[in-house]
């Protein structure tokens, strides 16, 4: 078993998910009292929402390395950034450390082709949707589509001022369908919740198309890789 490196702390709910998840899955494909070899930097996401405010992604980008190259210095095998928007720098993380980052984007375009869609809805930060942050990496097979200007206010809003703070309201999750309703009256396929928060908040009941839920999703990927021989 390889040891999984997290980065988390954004927030800290999501990445209570991404320890849960992995350790549920491991204990499912091993049985018995397994469970996972995780190391976990907990970072203050307060710090780092005053650099994405700001547009700083090289402080972003330094806070993030240093985070990396620790886990690897005292033993992870992978790491994984527990959040979509930080993937906005993952590519530099990449190039600082010596073992493989596991991307969030490449796991869920796995996950979108093995149901063989081809045109999937992005929810998220308005970071994560402005940088085009899956459009970029996905294949040119993958049709992206995005929220309105309105749609996408909103979503940041609710990210930034609810959930991340750990407030589920029943009105954001009401309007959260609204929003996914008439991306799917315009084509899409299916819906990715490219914030490792929605997913808190919206759940596959909630909708009448498949959901990406990206927390899951990267978290069994990473499970993938600590028990392939």
């Amino acid at each position: 078993m390889k040891t999984i490196g997290l980065i988390g702390g954004m927030s800290w709910e999501s990445t209570l998910d991404y320890y849960k998840i992995i350790n549920e899955q491991t204990k499912r494909i091993l049985g018995g009292s397994n469970s996972a070899k995780i190391l976990i930097d907990s970072l203050n996401y307060y710090e780092l929402e005053t650099l994405f405010s700001s547009n700083d992604w090289e402080k972003i980008a330094q806070i993030i390395i240093h985070s990396a190259k620790g886990l690897e210095q005292i033993g992870a095998d992978c790491i994984l950034i527990c959040a979509n928007t930080t993937h906005i720098i993952a590519k530099e993380v990449e190039e600082a450390i010596n073992i493989p980052l596991i991307h969030i984007v490449d796991s869920v375009e796995k996950a979108i082709n093995h149901l063989g869609i081809k045109k999937v809805a992005l929810l998220g930060t308005k970071y994560t949707i402005e940088s085009n942050l899956y459009s970029n990496r996905f294949s040119n097979d993958i049709t992206v589509l995005k929220p309105n200007q309105k749609q996408k206010t909103y979503i940041h809003q609710a990210i930034y001022n609810e959930l991340i703070l750990g407030e589920f309201r029943e009105e954001s999750r009401d309007e959260f369908k609204r929003i996914i309703k008439d991306l799917k009256n315009k084509g899409a396929e299916g819906v990715i919740l490219g914030c490792t928060e929605i997913p808190l908040l919206i759940k596959q009941e909630d909708v009448d198309i498949p959901i990406f839920h990206t927390t899951k999703i990267h978290a069994l990927a990473a499970v993938d890789f600590s028990l392939k021989q």
